[in-house]
């Protein structure tokens, strides 16, 4: 609409709108548009007070006698000698123009945390790490259990238990776990939360000797580690899980038990149900192919049971992130061959193909209370 239209008085606006299919707001914008508006000064009250006395509060305000009262002290004591300059809100409110209301308090200012934003397209690219406690046999008793967590497979790489929570095993656990992955300097990063042995020294120095990257949550932000969140949650869950644990023999036993089955037996949902070690040792093209095969030969015998069609083959996630970011070009356009139709999940991709994971044999637990898987 080029022109200003103009109707005739007689006339509302609204069924014109409506009859020619105007919005009424464009109307009211054309007719008088935002720039034809001076903006006009706000006019000054008559009772407000002049330059003068506005200096002359300041000036009162700054004396030393009251430099460190409050405008509602300093109202009062006036008035008690018999002197009235204005109400403790005009007080505040020139003190405002001038700038100088703030709190008195020094405030503790957080620093701005990096979000961090990790994202692995293979197997030992990204490990995820956390420490849980498992109850005792009796009430303030805790054996401790540390769990490496590769963020591609969901592969349990290393897990240990422990009476405390100490540095110094940390450090052994990532370097055995490092040494039986094959991992090589620099391809690794390790995320963690903020715990005392996430964050120590001791750990640090020896990230550092292996060439391994760190990364950490941000303070108080548990999703930052959703991984090991989940993996421990799902350790909690199983049926086998007691209540309470006699000794750490007893967790240790019942670890050993856990760990084989979550990485063998247990069917993962974001994985398309495939086992974490189908993944990690890149057996998951041929285990999909597999079921794909046998849905077709069901298809063929019987299609009218699949509404759908015919089965599609699925495919892993290209990439895992944690935090991805909000706007990225790397997300799976509509129509992208590497999405069902029918899968709602938007998964990431990355320009490189993913590399092909490094087949490794598993290695059996031993007698004591460090493994590696």
């Amino acid at each position: 609409m080029a022109a200003t239209v103009e109707l005739p008085r007689e006339v509302a606006t609204a069924p014109v709108c409506e009859a020619l299919g105007l919005n009424r707001s464009t109307v009211y914008r054309r007719k008088n548009p935002p720039e034809a508006k001076a903006k006009q000064p706000r006019p000054r009250p008559a009772r407000a007070l002049d330059l003068c006395e506005r200096q002359e509060v300041l000036d009162t305000l700054h004396t030393e006698r009251f430099c460190d009262q409050s405008p509602v002290e300093v109202c009062q004591t006036l008035l008690e000698e018999g002197r009235y300059l204005c109400s403790p809100r005009t007080m505040y409110r020139i003190l405002a123009d001038s700038k100088e209301v703030r709190e008195r308090r020094n405030q503790l200012r957080h620093p701005r945390y990096h979000r961090p934003e990790l994202v692995a397209t293979g197997p030992n690219q990204v490990w995820s790490w956390d420490i849980t406690k498992l109850k005792g046999p009796i009430k303030w008793t805790y054996y401790h259990l540390y769990v490496m967590l590769d963020l591609f497979s969901r592969y349990v790489v290393g897990w240990l238990l422990a009476t405390n929570e100490s540095a110094s095993l940390a450090a052994r656990l990532v370097s055995e776990t490092c040494a039986k992955q094959n991992v090589r300097e620099g391809d690794l990063t390790i995320h963690a939360d903020r715990g005392t042995a996430m964050t120590s020294k001791t750990l640090a120095e020896k990230l550092i000797d292996l060439g391994v990257k760190k990364t950490h949550s941000r303070p108080r932000v548990s999703n930052d580690n959703p991984f090991s969140e989940a993996q421990l949650r799902t350790l909690k869950y199983w049926p086998g899980f007691p209540g309470r644990f006699d000794s750490p023999q007893h967790a240790r036993d019942v670890s050993r038990t856990f760990f084989p089955w979550y990485n063998h037996k247990h069917h993962h949902s974001a994985l398309r149900y495939l086992t974490p070690a189908a993944v990690h040792h890149g057996q998951a093209d041929q285990v999909l192919a597999e079921r794909h095969r046998v849905r077709m030969a069901a298809y063929l015998e019987r299609p009218e049971r699949f509404v759908n069609g015919p089965p599609r083959l699925e495919k892993l996630p290209e990439a895992v992130w944690i935090n991805p970011p909000e706007k990225t070009t790397l997300q799976i356009a509509p129509g992208s061959t590497n999405r069902r139709e029918d899968d709602p999940e938007v998964v990431p991709i990355l320009t490189t193909h993913a590399p092909a994971a490094r087949p490794g044999a598993l290695v059996t637990p031993q007698g004591c209370g460090m493994v590696t898987q």
